[in-house]
């Protein structure tokens, strides 16, 4: 229904937070991906129960609201459909509401400038990237901020990598990162 707000009212009466979740099995394992009514607002991978359990309680603590498990949401579905499209090699841009409000200050700054200006197929370096948000030398912070990102793949933290070539670190590790960097051309897919 156009219009209707998705949660229950609290006492005060404001609608409270809803989240709802789902696994999708991915070229990369499991993913957990979580909305709310702003967007897309968690992607974690490999989402097996123990690694599910852990998020969805962290989720309840910092939204305040606990997770709902609904695949078939419309707050999830078409960001589904997007993931299953960009590991086919059928998508090269997500086009998903984000909610950014599990990220704040420079993280996000760094993780907003990362998803506009660093495109499908390409890497920038940490030291760049830093310097496009205007704090030169701060390649370190860029790299923690990466570690933060709430949202990778779709905020594509794969895609930051070290200025003489190496490949940097990774959240979700580094065969994950490797895979993500084939996946788009940047890397040889592996022989094996």
């Amino acid at each position: 229904m156009a219009g209707r707000t998705v949660g229950r009212m609290d006492d005060d009466g404001r609608y409270e937070q809803r989240v709802v979740w789902a696994v999708v099995d991915t070229g990369i394992g499991p993913l957990l991906l979580a909305a709310t009514r702003e967007g897309l607002v968690n992607v974690v991978f490999h989402a097996t129960d123990e690694v599910r359990d852990k998020a969805l309680s962290r989720l309840a603590s910092r939204l305040g609201s606990e997770p709902v498990e609904e695949p078939g949401s419309p707050l999830l579905a078409e960001a589904i459909r997007q993931f299953e499209a960009y590991f086919a090699g059928e998508r090269h841009l997500f086009e998903l509401p984000l909610d950014w409000s599990l990220i704040s200050g420079f993280n996000r700054e760094v993780l907003r400038e990362l998803a506009t200006t660093v495109p499908f197929g390409t890497v920038v370096g940490y030291g760049d990237l830093a310097g496009r948000v205007g704090q030169p030398g701060a390649a370190q912070a860029v790299g923690m901020a990466m570690g933060a990102n709430p949202l990778p793949v779709v905020v594509p933290c794969h895609r930051v990598v070290e200025s003489g070539g190496g490949i940097g670190g990774f959240g979700g590790g580094l065969e994950t990162k490797r895979r993500l960097l084939a996946l788009e051309g940047v890397l040889p897919e592996p022989l094996f």
